[in-house]
């Protein structure tokens, strides 16, 4: 039987990772990777730290050169090579030389697509000037550096949130450079639902950052001293160097000229072996169109886990396995100077947008005992069906144990797990490490007391809502001990600490709804067990003023600010 022959297009994730499974799994086949740059497998998630400095080497981001690929795995590496078409048809693909620019042709039995994504360059005036960047591989980033160091830069300004704008914002910052980032959307990582995306704005602003959202820029100026000038809502921002961080967009250019399918996100689609619309041609990693693990949804996710599962599958399927990718979750995370935060599964926008139901809770917790030192608080947000517990979603934001927490998040929604099996969870715990409750579990005993009707609570949203509304407001009692309550706090609220509530029972109305708060939400939680029994209509402000405190305010909503310690 004779061997077969695979070509593959790109290495980085998926390309690499096909590529090594294909040889582990079968020793005769013949595996080339065609490569249009010169490094076939590197790092491109540390790029933002070796323009900062925190990677020193630039070897250090090389994972497999050619020659490991040749003498490791024997794949032959074809780097500088720019496939340019494919004949589906003659089972052929066309190559240009990039060094010389001589074309050829080769032919294959199997072929997969792996060109990534690359960055969107938005159509704006002075989008091509010298010192305008964007960055994708390891060519970038030597670009970046140099023009940093030769010429001196002291001002940068980065354009969107995401996370290359928010890694860059912060390396740059590291190199003492004057770093202003402008996004043009309300909030930073769109992944994230606005108010878990607030403390990340909050982080680069306490550590010297610019933050600028509701920015967008209409255009990029030299200026009469060769520094550029971008153009953002009407204001002017200096810079010595520009990177452009708003998003990539999927390389499908060599899918559409061979007529394979371009799904509805304008990736390639795939079904769960990774096959395109032609049996014999297979597409992995950020350029590949799958299905959302959650919504069912076709989705986009350019992450370099899933790529290299799907590399993984793609191989199995050209040797005859029965694998299958079952979509992705985009599980990811990210540090924003002293704080990381990390997300997984669907968030509230996306729910929002499917038309699936959801029920949401809101935790404050240490990440680990509080009695030992240096306990820090967890900011996290579940998202999970009303009727039967499932969880569809979570975001978390801290200084530590973040993507710990959301880890086994994601494994719970891998495994459809319910906010009952939170509750049950059992996790490691040393003072060091966590607490008998840990975070996690905690998320599912307040998610748990929502559905099992405990409590019946009530989101900050609604509560601005109505102060821009100018609707009334029902009483709201601050339930905080005295030593904990700031100078400033939700503005007319009644402040009876939870030790008092029995005794002053008289003073609340009974013939009203009642809204009550804490720091964190758990002291309101006993304060509207408390009051249920005896009768009153309550309702707990879902994560006390710690959410308060992070929840974006509408402009000229009134909305006083409160202290979350």
């Amino acid at each position: 039987m004779a061997s077969k022959r695979v070509l593959i297009v790109g290495g980085v994730a998926g390309g690499a990772s096909c590529a090594a499974r294909l040889r582990r799994l079968d020793e005769d086949a013949e595996i080339f990777i065609y490569e249009r740059g010169p490094d076939v497998s590197f790092a491109n998630c540390g790029l933002p730290y070796y323009i900062g400095g925190v990677i020193r080497g630039r070897q250090q981001l090389l994972v497999a050169s050619p020659e490991r690929f040749r003498d490791s795995f024997r794949i032959e590496v074809r780097a500088r090579n720019d496939v340019q078409a494919i004949d589906c048809q003659a089972k052929t693909v066309a190559i240009r030389n990039v060094r010389t620019g001589a074309m050829s042709t080769d032919r294959y039995d199997a072929l997969v697509l792996a060109p990534g994504a690359a960055p969107v360059r938005p159509p704006l005036p002075g989008i091509d000037l010298p010192g305008v960047f964007t960055l994708r591989n390891l060519e970038d980033a030597d670009g970046i550096r140099s023009w940093i160091d030769q010429r001196d830069v002291t001002r940068a300004v980065i354009v969107g949130g995401g996370y290359i704008g928010l890694e860059m914002a912060e390396n740059l910052q590291k190199r003492k450079l004057d770093v202003t980032l402008l996004e043009a959307t309300e909030q930073l990582m769109p992944a994230l639902d606005p108010e878990m995306a607030t403390p990340l704005a909050d982080a680069l602003r306490r550590h010297g950052v610019e933050v600028r959202l509701g920015a967008p820029v209409t255009a990029i100026e030299e200026g009469a001293d060769g520094t550029l000038q971008v153009i953002a809502a009407g204001t002017r921002y200096r810079a010595g160097a520009v990177i452009l961080a708003v998003g990539v967009r999927p390389d499908v250019a060599l899918a559409r000229q061979a007529g394979l399918t371009i799904g509805e996100c304008g990736g390639i689609r795939v079904d769960e072996q990774m096959r395109t619309s032609d049996p014999n041609v297979y597409a992995v990693g950020d350029a590949a169109e799958v299905r959302d693990a959650v919504t069912g949804e076709w989705t986009l996710i350019p992450l370099a886990g899933p790529a290299n599962r799907q590399g993984r599958v793609a191989a199995d399927a050209i040797c005859g396995r029965p694998a299958r990718f079952r979509g992705s979750q985009g599980t990811a995370v990210v540090g924003v100077c002293d704080l990381s935060a990390a997300v997984t599964g669907a968030s509230e926008k996306t729910l929002s947008r499917c038309g699936r139901p959801y029920a949401r809770s809101y935790i404050h917790s240490l990440h680990h005992a509080g009695y030992y030192p240096g306990a820090e608080p967890i900011s996290m947000k579940t998202l999970f069906e009303p009727d039967t517990g499932r969880i569809l979603g979570a975001q978390a934001v801290g200084r530590d144990g973040v993507e710990k927490r959301i880890d086994v998040m994601a494994m719970a929604i891998q495994k459809k797990a319910t906010i009952w099996d939170l509750e049950e969870a059992e996790l490691c715990y040393a003072p060091q490490y966590g607490s008998a409750k840990d975070p996690v579990n905690i998320a599912g005993f307040v998610a748990a007391n929502t559905l099992r009707g405990d409590v019946e609570v009530v989101f900050w949203d609604e509560y601005h809502r109505r102060l821009a509304a100018g609707e009334p407001l029902p009483t709201i009692v601050d339930v905080r001990s005295n030593a904990r309550v700031a100078a400033t706090g939700i503005p007319g609220a009644l402040r009876i600490p939870l030790g008092e509530l029995r005794a002053r029972l008289g003073e609340l109305p009974r013939d009203e709804e009642i809204w009550l708060h804490c720091n964190v939400g758990q002291t309101s939680y006993l304060a509207c067990r408390l009051l249920t029994q005896h009768g009153y209509r309550v309702r707990n402000l879902a994560g006390g003023i710690a959410s308060f405190a992070q929840w974006p305010k509408p402009p000229g909503n009134g909305g006083a600010p409160a202290e979350a310690g």
